[in-house]
């Protein structure tokens, strides 16, 4: 049902689906299934109203009266049954079925002109006992969040797809608008959002009709209708700004998801209060578990890798470390005999027994760039040399890639090569270099002719840090720590038998991978460690949470989730075969500012205590710390480029003096 209500707010169909649905949903849980007959087959449309407005039932001497004007109803204007929040005036907010013939319906002018509201009137209307919807309030306005987050994520999808159909086409100052960063960074920020959407409301339609805890799919649900709405909101707004002018007009479909999206936002409630539901539910204990069912022939893999991990328990030390090495166990991944050529299932049912038993494997931190690299390109010498003291630990690597004038644009590195006997001399300066003073090797990307277009005149070097002669000087950082460290080649040595490939193949190299790339699903909380860093910091603050700070830690656990649910979506498709969608690079995004929002919000809570210095992990720390994250490893600038091009289709920025 949730897909339908994203195709057809994707295709803006005319008339009250979606309210139907939701009645028909409601009536379902509740029990009412002789009911469903009309809802079902078109004969009977529904209507809804979330919120009670002045809508009041009164209980006394055994009657059951409404009376009162009730908040908008969407799809009211055409509705046969009309499902109405009320408050009780017992306590508390109750849900009443009711047909049109038993209401005044007056048509409401609507700003959706294409699924117009109503209001309804009643001045003591005598109900029955089965008027009164017995199922809780709450889970009908989870039902009907997930449902609105679904036609939301369709909304979105439209706005963000029109935005950059139009972009690739429109042409201002002798080039597509698409080709100006402005644009392509909006129009990737876009899709972020729209995916967001899209996740949190697949989510929410999987816990609602899945055998979960009530309180977990409530939670599910409250990420998607905090989440979804004001997203498909926020992106109508961002096509209408792209499409300019024309976006403006009436007779341009833009204005009309702008409208229904705005109108989806407000009839659900305020976002601030579905953040504050999401704040309160985690702040209650309630998690969101994150996982898959892996297909039967898990089992006997099961048994075979907990059968061949048994003897690791029994070791200690590097002994282990070498022994899972030896195995296949420190990259799953990779081919035999270095890996387990594992296919996705075998990789989750290995990281399964592994944290069953307690094992972990070494991490060749950067070694998981540059193993994976020379499985594919190195020659056998330079496999048995580097590779097998690599997965068991005895060769740590760093990477002496950025310099100081090629960051992003890798290809602009100006470190030389020049052929002598027996090898290559380099000479220039590599910087930004993590390890540097501990590592045993590193690979260096160097150019060894300088005759061809840049990308094509690199070559991929094995440096021996510790005897080659490279002068080493670390690099304080924000936080007062040096794990930073600027690299100076000057006539270093670099034998032949440490080329990796052909001189000339060092981009190709540099951008290497594999073909059964990594798979994981993290068995931490759905939230990560930021979020629960937070909610922890949270429960230390004298009197709780204030409405702001709620709304705040809503929104950060909300991102949080998303992220979660992104990764789970990429492991997801690779169980059933499939290629990584827009998720990987959406997630990469996303995760950085979401880390950078924590530690920040952290800081706030924290009040003028933060702002004592030489804390260790404090929150002020790890503030300083994670403003790494939207630079290291390709900025987030780069990110957004990358995001409009390859995802969305942009052009690629002019050639310098183009």
């Amino acid at each position: 049902t949730a897909i339908v209500a994203e195709e057809l707010g994707r295709a803006m169909v005319p008339g009250p689906f979606l309210p139907t649905v939701i009645v028909s949903a409601v009536l379902n849980e509740a029990g009412r299934t002789t009911e469903l007959a009309g809802l079902a087959d078109g004969t009977v449309f529904g209507a809804v109203s979330l919120q009670p407005g002045g809508l009041r039932l009164v209980r006394g001497g055994g009657t059951l009266t409404l009376s009162g004007t009730s908040s908008h109803v969407l799809g009211g204007q055409v509705g046969d049954v009309f499902l109405l929040a009320a408050t009780d005036t017992t306590g508390g907010l109750v849900f009443v079925l009711v047909d049109r013939d038993r209401l005044e319906v007056t048509d409401l002018p609507s700003h959706d002109v294409v699924r117009r509201n109503a209001e309804i009137i009643v001045d003591g209307l005598e109900l029955a006992d089965g008027d009164v919807l017995e199922l809780d309030s709450r889970r009908v306005r989870d039902i009907a969040a997930t449902l609105f987050a679904a036609e939301a994520a369709g909304l979105a999808d439209w706005a963000t797809t029109t935005a950059a159909d139009y972009a690739r086409v429109r042409q201002q100052f002798g080039r597509v608008i698409g080709q100006f960063q402005g644009v392509k960074h909006k129009a990737a920020r876009m899709l972020a959002q729209a995916e967001q959407a899209r996740v949190t409301a697949w989510d929410a339609a999987r816990a609602l009709g899945e055998d979960v805890d009530a309180a977990e799919a409530s939670l599910a649900a409250a990420v998607a209708g905090a989440v979804a709405p004001e997203a498909a909101f926020q992106v109508a707004k961002d096509c209408i700004q792209i499409l300019g002018g024309i976006g403006y007009t009436w007779e341009h479909d833009a204005h009309l998801y702008l409208r229904r999206a705005q109108s989806l936002r407000i009839l659900l409630g305020s976002t601030a209060s579905w953040r504050r539901r999401v704040a309160q539910l985690t702040l209650d204990g309630v998690r969101r578990v994150l996982s898959v069912e892996l297909p039967p022939e898990a089992e006997q893999i099961r048994a075979d890798v907990r059968a061949e991990l048994a003897p690791a328990t029994t070791l200690a030390g590097a002994e282990r470390k070498a022994y899972l090495a030896e195995k296949g166990y420190t990259s799953t991944h990779l081919p035999a005999p270095w890996g387990k050529s594992a296919d996705a299932v075998t990789q989750l049912v290995m990281a399964e027994e592994l944290r069953g038993a307690d094992l972990v494997p070494h991490d060749m931190i950067i070694g998981n760039w540059v193993i994976p690299t020379l499985i594919a390109h190195g020659n056998d010498e330079q496999l048995q040399r580097f590779v097998p003291p690599s997965l068991r630990g005895d060769i740590v690597w760093c990477q002496l890639f950025s310099e100081p004038g090629a960051g992003s644009d890798l290809a602009a590195l100006s470190t030389k090569a020049t052929k002598v006997d027996g090898g290559w001399k380099l000479t220039g300066q590599k910087v930004w270099t993590s390890m540097a003073r501990t590592a045993d090797w590193g690979i260096c990307l160097a150019r060894t002719d300088a005759d061809v277009p840049k990308h094509k005149g690199l070559s991929y070097f094995l440096i021996d840090i510790k005897g080659s002669g490279l002068d080493i000087r670390p690099l304080r950082e924000i936080t007062g720590e040096a794990l930073f460290n600027e690299v100076f080649f000057d006539d270093v040595f670099v034998p032949d038998e440490c080329l990796v490939g052909e001189p000339g193949d060092g981009w190709k190299l540099a951008r290497t991978t594999l073909a059964n790339e990594r798979v994981s699903l993290s068995n931490d909380s759905s939230l990560g460690s930021g979020g629960e860093a937070l909610l922890d910091l949270a429960a230390e603050i004298p009197g709780g949470l204030d409405a702001e700070q709620m709304t705040v830690l809503g929104k950060v656990l909300c991102d949080a989730q998303s992220g979660g649910l992104l990764g789970l979506r990429t492991t997801l498709r690779s169980l059933a075969g499939g290629q990584p969608g827009a998720e990987s690079s959406i997630a990469k995004l996303l995760g950085v500012e979401h880390i950078q929002q924590v530690w920040e919000v952290a800081m706030d809570w924290a009040g003028p205590r933060a702002l004592l210095g030489d804390q260790g992990r404090s929150a002020t720390r790890m503030f300083l710390s994670s403003q790494n994250l939207s630079i290291a490893g390709g900025t987030t600038n780069v990110q957004l480029n990358i995001i409009a091009e390859r995802l969305l289709g942009l052009p690629r920025d002019p050639e310098p003096g183009k």
